[in-house]
């Protein structure tokens, strides 16, 4: 198939899915989602992306009844049926389908799962990104991945408008994270990043970058960084699913980083290795 999409067991071209507009993802983005590529079919960080949505559910008291190991295998199902060597994986829970109320206690709504899966590309990991910068409006529960987006929506559109790749976000003068991604700066050999709070989703990929730090020898803080600091930083770079690590060159037209190749390489070719070896590549 080019491309397959779930509903609560039906199975379809994207194309041609239909959802129920009761759903309270519909009305409310009452829901949690989760996202990885499938390199060879084989989904890259696949337990640990599982474990997230669970916990993501947990903590807005969406109760997944489906055991993960069933998630898990409906999920590699619909990633066999893509004719695809790069492929990106999509899925969200959301609350369930009932006549639109914001309350929910009482009310037994059944988890609905959505999921899809097309051909995508990963990025290039060896090319530079441009960024834009934006205050962070968002709400306080950005540990959370939850499906209601918008304020991400909003910086994105920022930055494709500006011709960049992402928006960094930022509280006053504390650096959070981006739109789509977690931002990281190395400073005299140490790898520096926000700390897994409210204002932050703790990435996958983010995770694994800082394990390898580790095997690499290479100091990590796990502390707020300002603006500033990332201006002066010795280099900047993204992490995300679907593109491991992106390395920055310019933020709202200045120039930045691009001064320690040696350690963003390290850290780079360690986990483009770890990849390869986990999807049956290297």
């Amino acid at each position: 198939m080019q491309n397959v999409a779930y509903y609560n067991g039906r199975i379809a071209p994207i194309e041609e899915m239909t959802v129920s507009m009761n759903d309270r993802g519909c009305y409310f983005g009452d829901g949690v989602y989760d996202a990885s590529m499938a390199l060879n079919h084989v989904v890259m960080a696949f337990d640990d992306h599982i474990n997230r949505i669970y916990r993501s559910a947990g903590m807005i008291d969406i109760e997944i009844s489906m055991a993960k190991a069933e998630m898990k295998g409906i999920l590699q199902d619909l990633v066999n049926r893509v004719d695809a060597d790069s492929a990106m994986l999509y899925w969200q829970v959301t609350r369930g389908v009932g006549m639109r109320n914001h309350a929910y206690e009482g009310a037994g709504y059944t988890p609905s799962l959505w999921a899809f899966v097309k051909p995508a590309p990963m990025k290039n990991p060896y090319r530079t990104y441009q960024c834009v910068t934006s205050e962070d409006k968002r709400f306080f529960f950005c540990n959370i991945k939850t499906i209601d987006l918008l304020p991400s929506v909003m910086a994105a559109q920022k930055a494709e408008k500006a011709g960049c790749y992402e928006t960094i976000f930022h509280r006053g003068d504390r650096v959070t994270e981006c739109a789509h991604s977690n931002v990281h700066i190395l400073k005299d050999g140490v790898l520096q990043t926000a700390p897994c709070d409210e204002l932050i989703l703790p990435g996958i990929t983010r995770a694994h970058i800082l394990a390898i730090c580790g095997k690499l020898g290479i100091p990590v803080r796990e502390v707020p960084f300002t603006m500033d600091e990332m201006m002066a930083a010795d280099e900047v770079f993204l992490s995300s699913s679907s593109a491991l690590t992106s390395r920055v060159d310019a933020i709202d037209g200045k120039p930045v980083g691009m001064r320690d190749e040696k350690t963003f390489s390290a850290i780079r070719e360690a986990y483009q290795q770890e990849m390869k070896r986990e999807c049956g590549l290297g």
